[in-house]
């Protein structure tokens, strides 16, 4: 009888995107839950491994900025276009901020409105133009909107799913 989740992952049953060679040991990190889904995340140890000293197995997702302090270095984790994940250096002031999805935009308790981000960040008090499925530019530092992107014909967008991924002019 199985008691409780499963605590680790079969390196032929992890997700391709992982680049993981078939016999490099039978169990790689499986990442605990965190704001990405585990099908659509790398877990730190797989990008640099053995060099953070914190959770090396913490998921991290599409857009999400690493950040080496020894080296003064800074990655942005994206998709290349075979849908395998790639890190594309950044300049000191691109890893200050991040760009986000907003899923949903919502009022909650006394009329206070709030968004909700592909990768579970709630933001409250966003601008009254902010729709669903328009993109935010996110400050790290402050945790504040900075500008955002209408989801409009004509913009460059980046399609992806389970086995798809595009990346085009929305017509």
């Amino acid at each position: 009888m199985a008691r409780g989740l499963k605590k680790h992952l079969n390196r032929l049953k992890a997700p391709k995107h992982w680049m993981l060679e078939n016999l490099g040991g039978a169990f790689p990190p499986k990442p605990p839950s965190g704001p990405h889904k585990s099908r659509e995340c790398l877990p730190l140890i797989i990008i640099l491994r053995n060099t953070l000293k914190t959770d090396k197995t913490y998921p991290a997702g599409f857009m999400d900025v690493v950040s080496i302090p020894k080296t003064n270095e800074s990655f942005r984790l994206l998709y290349d276009t075979k849908r395998q994940f790639c890190l594309h250096s950044l300049r000191d002031e691109e890893a200050k901020f991040k760009l986000c999805k907003v899923y949903s935009v919502q009022f909650g308790q006394k009329e206070i409105s709030y968004l909700n981000t592909y990768d579970g960040r709630t933001i409250r008090y966003p601008d009254p133009l902010i729709k669903e499925n328009d993109t935010i530019k996110l400050d790290l530092e402050s945790n504040k909107i900075g500008h955002f992107i209408k989801f409009d014909v004509g913009n460059v967008v980046i399609s992806s799913g389970a086995k798809i991924f595009i990346e085009g002019v929305q017509k």
